[in-house]
């Protein structure tokens, strides 16, 4: 381990370079790599590469190294080095499919060694030629522009500290490192500098060692009791770790810490667990590691950080959780911001947060631990819990949701609504409502089941449901289809089968009736109008619970994550979690016994299509095949415009994450005025070209009605004027959020598949290498105009202000950066003429 390997250096430094440019024409892969180029102080201009994958990317399986934090370099004689090495990226339990317990308990072996996790960021000191100690945070190192201290920086001064402490030097460290080919990995614990959640004094501050990783490309590192030997010999703080051999004691161990949120009588974060892990279970076997965050009392610290800040911002603070003593903590919060005008802005900044919550609950005489446990309590014993709770699915045709429901209507007795065995009718859904409140007098959970894939349906239903009972309990079943661009494709396989496969047994779409043709174009239809829940906007806010569902996983396996999670939501409605024989039974029961005995297709074709029912089947059409016996080529004259459709969860999470934190209320003005006048857009997309830019675009749009031609040939749709094809999917980079007093959009660059986000060419420069041109000259996303006056096309004209003139000062143009680097994955489509056809 103490060596590295030139050879192998050098194929993985290809292998990053390869994942951050690749060369025109050779296949693109589906992830890409940031490198950052830092100078080292002190040196004769060396300089080491830092290398960053998107942390959704970790999950792959495709990627050259896994490791989060790794810095390469050359040496004098041109060799290259891995000059830093961090650990492999870890995900919490449940996150992906090895962190699954059963996979955990299948796959690995101990010895199992549990590290409190401490509360600061994460710094790698190691050592470069000449012994000159290199000093990094997770993927920079040096001094930054845009602050006064970085990461690093403080990290430096800290090593420092700690080697002095024990009377040792810097360049005996960096010798040490650099013989044993280490990278040493701490945490940063500085509240002076930044606070995060949890507190540290003075004498707790400083850096809390847990790691010593070899400078490999494979992950490689020491046990915590080596760890804390170094920790001893050069000063540094130490993480406790406990250690067990049987991976059901750490189980039951880490649930047992979960109940408080507490470990050795302080409040921690969680822990991460290092083990051996094996493919197979058998061998061989690799470091490895998991960990396991508590939700709580940290989930109630946030939102308390985050409702300080919305109250300094003039905004109103959301409440998800702990209602009740959180409106206590802001009506102390409010009362000391009053007291002293100086702490908002310190707050702003990350300062006197702790302090601030501290005092609160020294006031209250209560630990975070124990609130949550009154809660708990509380929670357990009320009535409310017991009764008055809607399972609403959010889903499209062919999920399973009804499925799900009358599997738990056998386990359970509890209510069913079927909106499809509901006739059409004037005000059907006030009906569907109606039934619902109807059945919760007797039943204490009934379940909701219509698809609500939109959020009107579902704004509808609770508009309709909270004035007969104020105290319902909303829980989604959600069915998650976003990101469409990662999931769409399986998703149409997936349940066009199960629909196509169950022919006639469905009220309203009698898949073995009509053609398979018509069957796509009604799921393809909800597939496309399917708006995810968002729980940051309304009406999805007023979901008591979501539960996450995947809609290509086989009904039993949704159910039993239904029961699972309702048996601890709401432990007096689902007491114990029934046996794998029992769901396997209730899945079965409803599997056979689902019959359809009356036809409503009529209800998935509006009222048109019933009146036309009997010249339809005299004729071998229907009113839904509109515009299918013309020609690709002259349906494409009716084509509007093309777009880029975006999942509207993403766009909003963005603007609530530029608005929330502001501190000046003019910047969220027009935001604010948008939101509250429902002026927001309902769907987000960027226009790629409109027939009234046709002339003066001509390529543009002959190249984009090209491919709509040959996706129309390739996959026929019954209903091409209301559900086109789709061409394909594009990755969009958000660049700049810009607005006036009259409309707000955000500057965005299509980006080539594959290709350097982190690329310097600005949004506005051609776009001709991209998959995707757009005649725009610059390619935007409105978010919402003041009125309906103001067009969305005018989003043009104040961009092009901006570009000439700028923001701020006279100009009446307000812009703001984009946190992070955010790429929106979205679906390439085309809106038709409204016409007849």
């Amino acid at each position: 381990m103490a060596t590295q390997d030139p050879s192998q250096i050098a194929q993985l430094v290809h292998s990053l370079e390869d994942a951050r440019k690749q060369s025109k024409g050779e296949k693109k892969q589906r992830f890409t790599c940031k490198k950052t180029t830092f100078t080292v102080a002190g040196t004769n201009n060396v300089t080491v590469d830092s290398w960053k994958f998107q942390d959704w990317d970790y999950k792959r399986p495709d990627l050259p190294t896994y490791a989060r934090g790794l810095f390469t370099t050359r040496r004098r004689d041109g060799i290259p080095e891995i000059a830093t090495r961090g650990y492999d990226k870890f995900f919490n339990v449940s996150e992906t499919t090895n962190t699954q317990w059963h996979n955990i308990e299948k796959h690995t072996k101990g010895p199992y060694e549990l590290s409190v996790k401490e509360n600061g960021c994460i710094i790698f000191i190691s050592a470069l030629e000449d012994d000159k100690l290199l000093v990094c945070s997770k993927h920079s190192t040096g001094v930054r522009e845009d602050t006064d201290q970085s990461h690093a920086q403080v990290g430096e001064r800290w090593t420092e500290h700690h080697v002095s402490s024990v009377g040792r030097n810097i360049k005996d460290l960096a010798w040490t490192l650099r013989e044993n080919n280490l990278t040493a990995v701490g945490e940063l614990c500085d509240d002076s500098f930044e606070e995060h959640v949890l507190a540290y004094d003075q004498a707790a501050s400083g850096i809390y060692l847990h790691g010593l990783n070899y400078n490999q490309p494979e992950f490689h590192t020491m046990s915590s009791d080596k760890v804390h030997e170094f920790a001893d010999a050069w000063g540094f703080k130490k993480a406790k770790f406990e250690v067990f051999d049987d991976i059901f004691r750490v189980r039951s161990f880490l649930e047992g810490c979960a109940e408080t949120g507490t470990w050795d009588g302080r409040e921690t974060e969680g822990f991460v667990i290092r083990c051996q892990l094996s493919d197979n279970g058998t061998g061989p076997y690799r470091d490895w590691f998991f960990k396991y965050k508590f939700e709580e009392p940290y989930l109630m610290y946030r939102q308390w950080r985050e409702c300080t800040k919305a109250v300094i911002g003039g905004k109103l603070p959301k409440i998800r959780k702990h209602e009740q003593i959180t409106q206590e903590y802001l009506q102390f919060a409010r009362r000391k911001l009053i007291k002293d005008p100086n702490m908002a802005k310190e707050y702003l900044h990350n300062h006197g947060i702790i302090s601030l919550r501290e005092e609160f609950l020294k006031e209250r005489g209560l630990k975070g631990s124990e609130i949550i446990a009154m809660e708990a309590n509380e929670l357990a014993n009320s009535r409310d819990i017991a009764r008055n709770i809607i399972l609403a699915p959010v889903a499209t045709l062919g999920c399973g949701k009804t499925t799900v429901a009358l599997a738990l209507v056998k386990l359970f007795g509890w209510g069913h609504v079927q909106n499809d065995n509901i006739p059409k009718q004037k005000n059907k859904p006030k009906k569907f409502a109606f039934e619902v409140s109807e059945l919760m007098s007797t039943h204490p959970v009934v379940i909701a089941d219509r698809n609500s894939h939109q959020r009107r349906e579902r704004k509808q239903l609770m508009d309709d449901i909270y004035p007969v009972i104020n105290d319902a309990q909303f829980v989604a079943l959600h069915y998650v289809h976003e990101p469409k661009g990662q999931l769409l494709s399986k998703i149409k396989e997936v349940t066009r089968k199960r629909v196509l496969e169950r022919g006639d047994n469905h009220q309203s779409i009698r898949a073995g009736t009509i053609s398979n043709h018509e069957t796509i174009g009604i799921m393809d239809g909800f597939l496309n109008r399917f708006e995810g829940i968002d729980t940051a906007r309304q009406p999805d806010e007023n979901y008591n619970h979501v539960i996450e569902l995947d809609v290509c996983a086989s009904s039993r396996a949704n159910l039993e994550t239904v029961v699972k999670a309702l048996h601890v939501a709401y432990p007096k409605v689902v007491p114990k979690i029934p046996t794998s024989e029992e769901l396997d039974s209730a899945i079965n029961a409803a599997m056979k016994n689902y019959h359809v005995e009356t036809d409503l297709s009529y209800s998935y074709g509006g009222t048109q299509k019933q009146k036309n029912k009997t010249k339809a089947q005299n004729t071998g059409t229907t009113s839904t095949q509109a515009g299918a016996d013309m020609d690709p080529a002259t349906l494409s004259k009716k084509i509007e415009y093309f777009n880029i459709s975006l999942p509207p969860k993403e766009i909003t999470t963005v603007l609530n994450s530029i608005f929330q934190n502001s501190s000046d209320p003019k910047i969220a003005q027009l935001y604010n005025q948008l939101s509250q006048t429902r002026r927001l857009q309902p769907a987000f997309h960027v226009t790629l070209i409109h027939r009234a830019s046709k002339k003066d675009n001509p390529q543009i749009w002959d190249s984009l009605a090209d491919r709509y031609i040959k996706a129309h040939t390739s996959t026929p749709s019954p209903n091409p004027a209301q559900t086109p094809p789709t061409l394909g999917t594009a990755r969009v980079r958000l660049e700049r959020l810009v607005w006036d007093n009259r409309l707000m959009a955000f500057v965005a660059r299509i980006l080539p598949p594959g290709g350097d986000v982190d690329s310097d060419t600005p949004a506005v420069a051609p776009v001709s290498d991209a998959d995707w041109p757009c005649a725009n000259a610059i390619p935007h996303i409105t978010v919402g105009t003041v009125s309906q006056d103001v067009k969305p096309k005018e989003s043009n004209d104040l961009l092009k202000r901006w570009v000439e003139v700028g923001s701020g000062g006279n100009t009446g143009i307000f812009e703001a950066e984009i946190p992070g680097v955010k790429i929106v994955e979205g679906i390439v489509g085309l809106v038709m003429s409204r016409g007849k056809y």
